[in-house]
């Protein structure tokens, strides 16, 4: 292989390779995102339970008063 087919690959694996290191950090601040609402809908959630406010009634569940 001559320098430049070697310069060209080595181009083109630094730009895939960038690429990935972008992709990567979108995803960890995307994962970081969802992580935070995820611990918002449950402090939420346990909010709720503690003052007895009651969960979600499902479809096939009788309500408590029958």
């Amino acid at each position: 292989m001559n320098s430049t087919a070697l310069e060209e690959r080595i181009a083109h694996l630094m730009r895939i390779t960038d690429d990935l290191s972008d992709t990567v950090a979108r995803q960890a601040k995307e994962i970081d995102r969802l992580t935070a609402r995820v611990e918002m809908l449950l402090m939420r959630e346990a909010e709720r339970e503690a003052e007895g406010s009651g969960g979600i009634v499902l479809g096939d569940e009788r309500p408590p008063h029958y």
